[in-house]
This record gives structure tokens, C-alpha cells and sequence, in this order.
């Protein structure tokens, strides 16, 4: 059984597949072995694949992609595929031509989901991380629901079948919701989400607006160093993880992400690796107890991976709220 078995409903009608493969990457890992994982993946049987614009491998995605369509082992319409606007391109003029970029690279005439990849603003230009003579990073200030407009825009041109938002609060989610005349509202909110930070209560809201929540490092992460304090705790390595893991003939990752599937939670997995990508996939074949869910639900700590200071001193920083 592979992932295009299960799907969540979206609030628009489309259907996102449950799991989904995620393409972000090192810096020094070569871009080339983007291409080949991608490839990889969709052999083993994903069909939803992430990327994002500030990844920079939408180009090796994209011919990923292209490659498998042309050996036949997919359709482009069999594929869902999820790029990222990215900071550097809030002002409402920017949008849409930031996710044509997106598309060129791609060669795709449209993207599946296209999301807000975080809430803050940077000035606008090609340096993906604009800072000053003292490295401060160079934050531009725009009205998150101007954005919002113009990925509106981005659905309306056909570009774009979905549109949601990533790193959003609940207060930044209301925002958008309450925005007078709203024309469609996000339909996710891709966020880190893991055993270590379960998001409980930021999901229970989700659910009460029909917003679907999408797990990044359901693993734990790369642990890049400027990204991730090399001294957190390893996701994989939790003894409770592993107990179950046990009991149930599986490796801690798809107890992993088993968990989040079984929460409602649409999870992504990433991996270079041949054995674990096609283990992943794997996820759809067993299920754990509501005793198991219990247990994985006590190791919940708040722990973010990513709480790097980017961002922090931007009023729009999202995680400086409880949720």
C-alpha cells in the first residue's frame, strides 16, 4: 500500500495525500542528490512532494518529476506538489511572480499547495537572507493580509490550486480568517510537529476551522548547525519511541510518523536514503493502540528544533506566542 491510499479533504475540495516527501536539504549536501531522492520517493510510491522556493532545488525537483512522468511511472495530476512564497517576496506586487519563478524552474503550468512560508517579511531582492553591515537581517513590513490577497490572486489565475500558510500562530490564523472580505481561507498550516512538540492545542483549533495541520520534522530534524543546538535531545533515540518500535516490528521513524497520521495530521518524512524512503512508505501498513497514542502523547515537552533567533525580532515573529 502506498500514500496515494490515504488522503485528508481539504477545505477546498482538493485532496492532499497523508504523507508526504520532503525536499529540503543541507547546504553541503549537492543538489544532485535532491534529483535522485525525489526519483526514488516517487518509485517507492509518494505522490506528495514539499519544496519550497528558499530550498533552492525546485529545478532538481522539478526534472525529478519530470523524469518519472516521462518513464510513465507517473501522470503530472498524480503528483501534489508544494512550494513556498518566501519572505523576500510579501509585497502584495511580488507574489505572483515569485511563484511563476517557481513554476519556470519546475516546468509545471501549476503548483497543488502554495503557502505563506512564514509570516514575517525581508527586504525585498534576490539575497535570500538580507542583512545590514552588522549582519541584522533587514526586515521589510507588510500587511500579512495584503499577502493574503495576492495568493488569492495566485488561486484565481489558476497557478495555484491551494493556498495556506507554514510557521503560522493561531493569532496570525484568525487574522487571515477574520480578514473582511475573505475569498478562501488557508486550508493548512505546515508547522514543526513531533512527538517532542505534539502542537496539541495549535492542531484542536485547526480542526475547529477545517485547516489541516502538516508536520515538518515529525523526525526530528538534520541538526544543521546554524539552524538546530547540536546538544537537543535526538528525536530517534527516545527510549518510549524505540519500546514501541519493538513491540511492534517497526523502526522508531514510522512509529513516528504513524503517530501524526492517526492525529489527523498530514506528515511529511525526509530522507536521501534509498532504505528509508522505502521504508517510510511503510507507514500505511499497521497501526498503533490507543494506549501507544497515550504513551506518545506523554512525551510531549513544547521542545521546538528550530527556535533559531531568525526572525525573532520581527513583530510578526510567530513563536513567541504559546500557540
Amino acid at each position: 500500500m502506498n500514500s496515494k491510499h490515504q488522503f485528508v479533504q481539504l477545505s477546498d475540495g482538493h485532496f492532499i495525500p497523508g504523507l508526504g516527501f520532503g525536499t529540503y536539504k543541507p547546504q553541503e549536501v549537492p543538489n544532485s542528490k535532491t534529483t535522485e531522492a525525489t526519483k526514488i520517493a516517487i518509485e517507492a510510491g509518494f505522490r506528495h512532494i514539499d519544496c519550497a522556493y528558499v530550498y533552492q532545488v525546485e529545478e532538481e525537483v522539478g526534472q525529478a518529476v519530470r523524469s518519472k512522468i516521462a518513464d510513465g511511472t507517473v501522470k503530472r495530476q498524480d503528483i501534489f506538489y508544494t512550494s513556498k512564497l518566501w519572505c523576500t517576496f510579501h509585497r502584495p506586487e511580488l507574489v505572483q511572480s515569485s511563484l511563476e519563478r517557481s513554476l519556470k524552474k519546475l516546468h509545471f503550468d501549476y503548483v497543488d499547495l502554495y503557502l505563506i512560508h512564514y509570516p514575517f517579511s525581508m527586504k525585498p531582492g534576490e539575497e535570500l537572507f538580507p542583512k545590514d553591515e552588522n549582519g541584522k537581517t533587514i526586515y521589510d513590513h507588510v500587511d500579512l493580509c495584503a499577502v493574503w490577497e495576492a495568493m488569492e490572486k495566485c488561486k484565481d489565475a489558476g497557478l495555484a490550486k491551494s493556498i495556506g500558510v507554514s510557521n503560522f500562530n493561531r493569532r496570525q490564523l484568525e487574522m487571515i480568517l477574520n480578514k473582511p472580505g475573505l475569498k478562501y481561507k488557508p486550508v493548512c498550516n505546515q508547522v514543526e510537529c513531533h512527538i517532542y512538540h505534539n502542537q496539541r492545542k495549535l492542531l484542536d483549533f485547526c480542526k475547529s476551522k477545517n485547516i489541516v495541520l502538516v508536520a515538518y520534522s515529525a523526525l526530528g530534524t538534520q541538526r544543521e548547525k546554524p539552524w538546530v543546538d547540536q546538544s537537543s535531545p535526538v528525536l530517534l533515540d527516545d527510549p518510549i519511541l524505540g519500546a514501541l518500535a519493538k513491540k511492534h516490528k517497526r523502526s522508531p521513524a514510522l512509529i513516528a510518523l504513524r503517530y501524526q497520521l492517526q492525529r489527523g495530521v498530514v506528515v511529511l518524512a525526509q530522507s536521501f536514503k534509498e532504505n528509508e524512503i522505502k521504508e517510510n512508505i511503510q507507514v500505511f501498513d499497521f497501526e498503533l493502540t490507543a494506549e501507544d497514542m497515550k504513551d506518545l502523547d506523554g512525551l510531549n515537552r513544547n521542545y521546538r528544533y528550530l527556535a533559531a533567533e531568525f526572525g525573532a525580532d520581527h513583530p510578526n515573529y510567530p513563536f513567541a506566542d504559546e500557540y
